[in-house]
């Protein structure tokens, strides 16, 4: 029963890591942001209240806001909506390449944070909504949150890929 329980607990922190960095629940970041062109980034979409650039934007602020709470740095909590959304100055000074890197920086860092087993049930403390308790969590279920989180998003952006008729990339992707 224990060896049981071990190799199911393994098998979900692969797929904990899958689901942040692979193709667990759909095609994976590298493929969904691959060959796409800093105009396509940045080009409104009829309909859409973001471009792709701002969806990673908001994907790479909140995962450096759960690598803070990981480490125990209670990073507050946004005051409005618009705080995790760049602003103009952010766009003008972060490149899409360099978007892309910082967010494939920050959820390498939360993949292996999800492969190290020895962590994973610590409790830490994140900030919430103004005027909320702050909640405690288990670093998993920040991970999970943010794997989740980070699929909202993705889904946005191949929906908007495919209104840009930049889908599927060169690799292939999922296009079912």
């Amino acid at each position: 029963m224990a060896r049981t329980l071990a190799a199911s607990l393994s098998f979900l922190m692969n797929e904990l890591r899958e689901a942040l960095i692979g193709e667990s629940y759909a095609a994976s970041p590298t493929s969904i942001l691959e060959a796409l062109p800093d105009n396509l980034a940045h080009q409104p979409i009829p309909g859409s209240p973001r471009t792709i650039y701002e969806e990673l934007w908001h994907i790479a602020y909140w995962q450096q806001m759960s690598l803070d709470w990981m480490r125990s740095i209670e990073t507050p909590y946004p005051e409005t909506t618009a705080i995790p959304f760049p602003t103009a100055a952010d766009t003008s000074t972060e490149t899409w390449d360099q978007l892309r890197a910082r967010f494939f920086h920050t959820v390498k860092e939360m993949a292996d944070l999800a492969l190290d087993e020895s962590i994973l049930d610590n409790p830490i403390r994140c900030t919430s909504r103004p005027g909320e308790p702050t909640r405690t969590m288990s670093i998993r279920d920040q991970l999970i949150s943010a794997a989740t989180h980070n699929a909202y998003h993705f889904g946005r952006i191949v929906l908007m890929r495919q209104q840009l008729n930049s889908w599927p990339p060169p690799s292939g992707g999922f296009t079912w």
